[in-house]
């Protein structure tokens, strides 16, 4: 998908992609180290087994169904006209710190090894009673890793209980990657044929940007959100809606309403959606998914895809047939539990794609762990004299790939952070 100001951004690429590829940052002790005796071996998960039986496939298919253009229309006429990504950047006025403005607990909670090369630490006050989820950046949105004239990342956060509570979305502009700041949309529903909305109620697992389309992660499938329909608040409330005259967004500058979900209709065989980001390495473009287990649990979990749709007339919407239903192309059975983040990537001439998976830490461990999968077995990243693969961040997060960098972004507590891709594949060797 091409956007206005690409063409004369081009003579800027170079120059950027030596910025974004810059040398890696120095972080203290504190937050790259561990004994030994605080990494324990985990268990292998071994080789992926291929889902090929309609039976278990099934379980992966999603049905389309988008929000009435009336819908949309009504909510854009009570609340004014739409506005874009822009708008929400130049709102910004919350600061991310650099790694060595952050404070030792918060720097505890990135990988031990491969080290993080950026690393940030959120707003303590905006972070208060709200917890990191899912990560997507403008690397996602198009191939050259611009939306427009920025350069972006997204950051998903839940308020309250796992998915009963209120979710948003902190627009980081991404521009200088020395001084990061952010203004944050909430997520909403359109209910009342677009007379009101409600407040998105979703565990942000999971979140892709891809062209103009933003799909989060719902209990029972996805959330789809276009990312030139959000709305400006009017009234500074906890309420979330409607307001008298104006409209709330608990707090929030935005909100962002859906513009349709694809919900999991395999019954009792369909997975708890975990984790889900972009592979641009398959033709077309797919979506990655991994069901949600608990960490320790003997039960295996599933990795699977979905095809983007080619029809230019459905830009960042799944391939579906004639009944709007979209099928897993792809569907793997792993022995690897609590998985929080997941990516696929087929690198240079591979004949079959790597799933990079991040664990959750086990009950008596510290960090968790990042394993890479494929039909023939698994790798993880290891450290401390015990060479164990307890090495991950403290709260295994969302893993997103920015092709055009070559870096993969993360969460760990309230640290964002990135590495080369390359790094974590040396580690693995």
């Amino acid at each position: 998908m091409k956007h206005r100001g690409r063409h004369r951004r081009r003579k800027q690429g170079r120059a950027v992609r030596a910025f974004l590829a810059g040398t890696a940052l120095a972080l203290t002790a504190a937050a790259t180290m561990i004994s030994a005796s605080q990494a324990t071996v985990g268990d292998d998960p071994g080789a992926l087994t291929p889902l090929t039986r309609a039976a278990e496939t099934g379980a992966f298919r999603l049905q389309e169904q988008l929000v009435p253009q009336a819908t949309l229309d009504e909510l854009s006429s009570r609340m004014g006209k739409p506005v874009g990504v822009s708008a929400v950047l130049e709102t910004a006025d919350r600061s991310l710190r650099a790694a060595n403005g952050c404070t030792t607990t918060e720097r505890t909670a990135l990988p031990v090894a491969p080290a993080a090369t950026r690393a940030y630490c959120w707003d303590s006050a905006d972070a208060r009673g709200w917890r990191a989820g899912a990560v997507t950046t403008s690397g996602d949105a198009d191939d050259d890793g611009w939306w427009n004239d920025n350069r972006v990342i997204l950051s998903g956060w839940n308020e309250g209980a796992a998915d009963r509570g209120l979710a948003r979305v902190a627009f980081v502009d991404a521009n200088d990657l020395a001084h990061l700041r952010y203004s944050s949309a909430l997520l909403v529903v359109p209910v009342d044929g677009g007379r009101d909305y409600r407040a998105l109620t979703s565990r942000l697992s999971g979140m892709v940007w891809y062209q103009n389309k933003l799909l989060v992660t719902a209990a029972d499938g996805l959330y789809v959100y276009d990312m030139n329909r959000v709305q400006r608040a009017t009234v500074d409330s906890a309420a979330v809606g409607r307001v008298g005259a104006g409209w709330a967004a608990h707090g929030q500058r935005f909100v962002l309403p859906a513009v349709g979900s694809y919900r999991l209709t395999g019954a009792d065989g369909a997975p708890h959606l975990g984790g889900i980001s972009l592979d641009r390495s398959t033709a077309p473009d797919s979506l990655v998914a991994s069901e949600r287990t608990a960490a320790g649990s003997d039960r295996p979990a599933r990795l699977w895809r979905y095809d983007f749709s080619k029809d230019p007339a459905r830009p960042g919407l799944l391939a579906t047939g004639a009944t709007g239903s979209a099928p897993a192309v792809d569907a793997y059975e792993t022995d690897a539990s609590g998985i929080e983040g997941v990516l696929s990537h087929r690198a240079g001439g591979a004949d079959r794609a790597g799933w990079y998976v991040s664990r959750a830490p086990g009950s008596t461990d510290r960090h968790g762990s990042l394993w890479r999968q494929d039909t023939e077995g698994a790798e993880a990243t290891r450290c401390g004299e015990e060479n164990a693969p307890r090495c991950w961040g403290t709260r295994a997060g969302p893993l997103s790939y920015w092709e055009a960098t070559g870096e993969v972004w993360s969460q760990s507590g309230r640290m964002l952070f990135a590495m080369p891709l390359s790094s974590i594949d040396r580690a693995l060797d």
